[in-house]
């Protein structure tokens, strides 16, 4: 089992704090045991699925939007990339974007960029903790300021960004564009809501999100006592990850512990057999397998 030292980016918005990662040249580092300073691609073979962040808006972030598998290997040669949120924490008139609130074609969109009022035809939430928002590729988004969240994703950096409200990048210049990239990489179908409905029970793993590329859990002890449950990664697609969101939670194998804190993350492989992870009384995590 694994914790990893976190990889620390100020942006113009805010801050991003990369606690799983095997993006080329942002691999995360073994933070702990004996394999103590290898990166992640000396123990996972071939290249990590995903990409886990915890992300901290000042203010709000672009309004962008990723492209699918298909339209991500024709034009970069690599991955797409499909991602979900958890809201650990939000502060006053915390919100963010997600999705078409009415029918518009790409030529709409082209227009409605340059008119500067793309943000006129998105669907606007208030969030608070626990707020869970599943963003396949293709659905246009954007996090605004006083979000604090757990990022999951596919191990994909492909972003094309639509709409930054005229702002400068920390080197002082117009940040660039993908207007037209992204015409052909939105999906321009209107859903009645884009926010994940879940209801939470202490005590058990309860599912948000089942995707092709990844499946997350909420696990939460109650208030009074510690909660325990068994997984396998073998029997997990190849890994199990223990996202801390609050409190204190801890992975246990036949010959080692590993816990992690509120934004820290652990990693089992096959090679750890069963582990059973424990919430402390009042503490809570995600759980992302294949």
């Amino acid at each position: 089992m694994y914790k990893f030292n976190p990889i620390l980016k100020t942006l113009v918005w805010g801050t991003e704090s990369w606690v799983l990662s095997g993006v080329p040249g942002n691999e995360s580092v073994v933070a702990e045991g004996p394999r103590k300073g290898e990166k992640i691609t000396d123990i996972y073979p071939g290249q990590f699925p995903l990409l886990i962040k915890f992300i901290d808006s000042r203010s709000d972030l672009s309004i962008q939007v990723h492209p699918n598998d298909s339209l991500a290997a024709a034009r970069h040669g690599c991955k797409g990339k499909t991602e979900m949120w958890y809201i650990v924490g939000a502060g006053e008139g915390a919100h963010l974007l997600s999705g078409l609130s009415e029918k518009i074609g790409p030529e709409d969109y082209v227009r409605l960029v340059e008119n500067d009022r793309i943000v006129s035809v998105l669907s606007d939430y208030a969030v608070a903790p626990g707020d869970v928002f599943f963003l396949p590729a293709g659905r246009i988004h954007a996090i605004g300021g006083g979000c604090f969240l757990a990022e999951i994703q596919q191990t994909s950096d492909i972003t094309y960004r639509i709409y930054d409200y005229g702002r400068l990048g920390l080197d002082g210049k117009p940040r660039q564009l993908h207007t037209q990239e992204a015409k052909d990489a939105i999906d321009y179908t209107v859903y009645p809501d884009y926010r994940t409905h879940y209801v939470a029970a202490p005590g058990e793993k309860v599912e948000l999100v089942s995707c092709p590329y990844f499946k997350t859990s909420l696990f939460e002890a109650p208030a009074s006592e510690d909660a325990s449950i068994k997984l396998d990664a073998s029997k997990c697609g190849g890994l199990v990850i223990v996202i801390g969101i609050e409190g204190k939670v801890s992975m246990t194998s036949a010959t080692e512990t590993t816990s992690a804190d509120s934004g820290e993350t652990c990693l089992s492989l096959p090679e750890d057999g069963p582990v059973e992870i424990t919430a402390a009384s009042g503490s809570k995590c995600l759980i992302v397998t294949l």
